[in-house]
């Protein structure tokens, strides 16, 4: 299994439980679980890499655990209480120097957990229907928080008490009336204090806590249905967004205005990123499909089927040649790439179905008139 891991530079979590790596360069996808211990509270919520080598993945469920999976050996190597259900589900994770883990949840509470302590060292509150939290880039203590009718929020985790910076609500539409907040997804822009943010409101919003204003400098709209993920593009100068209907399109960060559209989804996106060095977006979500599009023409590169509804993923750092065709070429034709088969399936006893009318033998009223002339 240790050959197979360092083979992967894309990694997702599912729905069943799996943790799912894809050498898109081998044309292979694997899972990596155990089947014995798979079930419905073990589906994968966040992914996070556990140290700046990318040697080791966090993987945060549903039931609070938070395993560790070594890239070099192939297996979990360790796993954490880190929550329970009555917390609701993990909504953002991130690793802290020391071997410490921060987590955030649906409820609102964002804690540090150090290597061996059963009880967080650190607790803040964010508010309640949290839906993400992400930890900066550059500044490891510095997070943010946003949600339903929970406005964007930074925390500085070395002072707890109060957050840094909290975004005032968006004026009142022509009509006079509250427009509500609803963060879905956020993001640190590089090299400065902003923050983007997408919204349940098909809205993309840029803050800048360096400033007195604490509405937006920035509001863009794209379509018609709630956004649900982005992504920044290496430069930083755009995002990539994706919505409920699989709808995706890179927008300028500067004028507001969408540069173009990303086709070829099929269902609700649940997870997007952006390569660090190469100009290419992977996303994940409802439809079972991993897909890497082109950010220079916007086409499609790569899709992989994985047979499982997809909530996170994750792109290493490696560089484009090895995420690219068979032969290294860049222009090569975008490929399919089917997973190996789930080990829960191919674990479970196959039943005969018994009982059941062959369908000539079901009473119709054309069978019935034939058995009389008979």
């Amino acid at each position: 299994m240790e050959e197979r891991s360092r083979l992967c530079s894309v990694w997702l979590g599912s729905e069943t439980g799996i943790l799912k790596g894809v050498s898109v360069a081998r044309r292979q996808a694997f899972n990596f679980c155990n089947s014995s211990h798979l079930s419905r509270d073990q589906e994968v919520r966040v992914l996070a890499w556990a140290d700046p080598d990318q040697s080791e993945l966090l993987v945060g469920s549903v039931d609070g655990s938070v395993k560790t999976f070594s890239l070099e050996k192939g297996v979990f190597t360790d796993t954490r209480r880190c929550g329970d259900a009555l917390d609701g589900c993990f909504t953002g994770l991130g690793a802290l120097p020391g071997g410490a883990l921060l987590t955030c949840v649906e409820r609102g509470a964002v804690r540090v957990w150090r290597e061996g302590s059963e009880e967080p060292v650190t607790e803040l509150s964010a508010g309640p229907s949290v839906c993400r939290m992400r930890q900066s880039p550059v500044n490891e203590q510095r997070v943010a928080t946003g949600g339903k009718e929970n406005g964007l929020k930074v925390w500085d985790l070395d002072r707890p008490g109060e957050p840094v910076f909290t975004a005032k609500n968006l004026r009142d539409d022509w009509l006079d009336l509250r427009r509500p907040h609803w963060v879905r997804d956020l993001a640190f822009i590089p090299d400065s204090d902003k923050v983007v943010t997408c919204t349940g409101h098909h809205q993309v919003h840029v803050f800048d806590p360096s400033t007195p204003q604490r509405r937006p400098v920035l509001e863009a709209e794209y379509g018609e249905y709630p956004l649900t993920a982005l992504a920044l593009t290496a430069a930083g100068g755009s995002v990539v967004v994706g919505n409920t209907r699989g709808e995706m399109a890179v927008l300028d960060l500067r004028k507001g205005l969408v540069r173009g559209a990303l086709k070829g989804l099929a269902g609700g996106v649940r997870a997007l990123e952006c390569h660090a060095s190469s100009p290419l977006v992977a996303s994940c979500g409802l439809d079972r499909f991993l897909r890497i599009h082109s950010l220079d023409d916007r086409t499609l590169q790569h899709k992989v089927y994985l047979k499982s509804r997809l909530n996170c993923l994750l792109l290493s750092r490696r560089p484009l040649q090895e995420m690219g065709g068979a032969a290294g070429d860049p222009g090569a034709e975008p490929q399919e790439v089917k997973a190996e088969d789930d080990e829960v399936w191919g674990a479970m006893e196959q039943l005969e179905e018994t009982g059941k009318r062959k369908p000539e033998e079901v009473e119709s009223p054309e069978n019935t008139k034939k058995k009389k002339k008979k």
